[in-house]
């Protein structure tokens, strides 16, 4: 087997040899240039496994490299030398389709790290595009572009935002980017921010040492150190306080963190993965989001559609949603008539795709096991019904206007659900919180943060 070879594109003569050297000493064939024009011939000529370029280059920069690269063979990986502390220079990179970068002076063992997931890609990308589509399912030209970019992303390590309305799948995203990428053998590591107590975020994030704090009765890791050679999921990053913001960015920006009670800091290698259901930009505007942490994590933003906006994805994703959930019950029979497909087609949707997976889990529990009619769905009664297709602003006297403030309290109508399943496992175990918590398969102390979050810890 012939071995895997590295362009190696920076105008000092010492940098070029360390890395040659390194690279050489990891069994890898190398090849160098000095300026932009012979980097692009080299690449045209030879076609490198993966091309790491200097910023700085005698007759242009390393940003064109990486844009002629992406333009005319994309399925080379490349990675960006920066100046220390040129966070610009390297957010400017990965959104120009760099796979990753490194700072000055160089480590050598992130050096080797990089170099080694960047060469596990492969440069046949059908396997890929066939994985994505498997899971994401639909036709409709919002998902078609979002594969598309998902199919991109899965080749980087730039960190990504996530956006779209509860219930939208934004996790299914982030589980599409990390098992389809160079880091799908690792971990992958979700975190609700929202879901953590203030008192212990710090400790949940970054982990603690033993006698830090009362009942710190040995070492825990943090979330960073369990997603080491994986990705890091934080949902709902918005509703991190503005002081764990400081220290994300600090933990980001130097790739270290800082275990409670610790003297020392600790590397960290992971992808970071964000998403929210909230408008990030607003909230920086509104003072609530640091403008610095937002520009870190937002190098690359998604959008998920609302199921709303693909409802002629609609009989495609229900059938296979409800295949899924039959088939776990070993019934190969289930399935939607016409009565329940036009029912479907004709409801808003507030909570997205997650609202039709319950409907449908519901239907099925109801039904005979087989055929399932629209007299076996169950829509929320506080949620509308979807307008006429010719509906329009101008015609009803500002019914667009109405409709916004039908749908505006989506995050109350989800509560109102969380909070109607709480309180049925309540009951059901007597009020007994660590029975309850048990029931529902998470810990008590989430449970005790949900009750006091929906008013029903009293």
């Amino acid at each position: 087997m012939a071995s895997q070879s590295v362009l190696i594109v920076d105008d000092e003569p010492d940098i070029r040899e360390l890395l040659d050297i390194t690279l050489s000493r990891m069994g890898l064939d190398t090849h160098s240039a000095a300026t932009l024009g012979e980097a692009q011939a080299l690449v045209a000529e030879m076609q490198p496994d993966l091309c790491l370029t200097d910023m700085r280059l005698p007759d242009g920069n390393g940003i064109s490299l990486v844009e002629y690269i992406q333009q005319e063979f994309s399925h080379i990986p490349v990675a960006m030398i920066t100046a220390h502390g040129s966070v610009e220079t390297a957010i400017s990179a990965l959104k120009a389709g760099a796979f990753d970068f490194i700072s000055k002076p160089i480590e050598l063992d992130n050096l080797r790290r990089l170099v080694s997931s960047a060469l596990q890609l492969d440069g046949d990308t059908s396997k890929l595009v066939n994985a994505v589509d498997h899971d994401l399912i639909g036709s409709n030209p919002t998902i078609l572009a979002l594969r598309q970019q998902i199919t991109k992303l899965a080749r980087s390590q730039a960190p990504v935002h996530i956006n779209g309305e509860s219930g939208t799948g934004k996790e299914v995203v982030a589980r599409l980017i990390h098992n389809n990428g160079p880091r799908a053998t690792g971990s992958f590591v979700a975190v609700n921010c929202g879901a953590i107590p203030h008192d212990l975020m710090e400790s949940e994030l970054f982990g603690h040492v033993k006698g830090s704090f009362t009942g710190a009765s040995q070492d825990k890791l943090g979330l960073f150190q369990a997603a080491s050679g994986g990705t890091l999921f934080l949902d709902e990053v918005a509703d991190l306080p503005l002081d764990m913001q400081v220290k994300l960015l600090r933990a980001i920006q130097e790739k270290s963190v800082r275990p409670v009670g610790a003297q020392e800091e600790q590397p960290t290698d992971i992808r970071l993965l964000s998403a929210t259901h909230k408008d990030l930009a607003a909230e920086v505007a509104a003072g609530r989001f640091r403008n610095d942490l937002y520009y870190r994590i937002n190098v690359i933003d998604v959008h998920v559609p609302e199921l709303r906006e693909r409802l002629d994805d609609l009989p495609e994703l229900a059938t296979s949603i409800l295949q899924r959930i039959a088939s776990e019950e070993g019934n190969q029979k289930a399935h939607l008539d016409k009565s329940a497909i036009d029912a479907l087609c004709q409801y808003h949707f507030p909570g997205n795709v997650r609202e039709l997976e319950n409907i449908l889990e519901r239907a099925f529990a109801l039904s005979d096991g087989e055929n399932i009619t629209a007299q076996d769905l169950q829509f929320s009664s506080t949620a509308p019904q979807a307008p006429t297709p010719h509906t329009n602003d101008s015609a009803n006297g500002g019914g667009g206007m109405r409709v916004q403030e039908a749908y505006g309290d989506m995050e109350g109508y989800l509560e109102d659900i969380e909070r109607q399943i709480l309180s049925t496992a309540l009951e059901e175990c007597r009020w007994n919180k660590t029975a309850t918590a048990k029931l529902l398969g998470i810990s008590f102390r989430s449970l005790r943060y949900r009750l006091k979050k929906l008013g029903l810890d009293e």
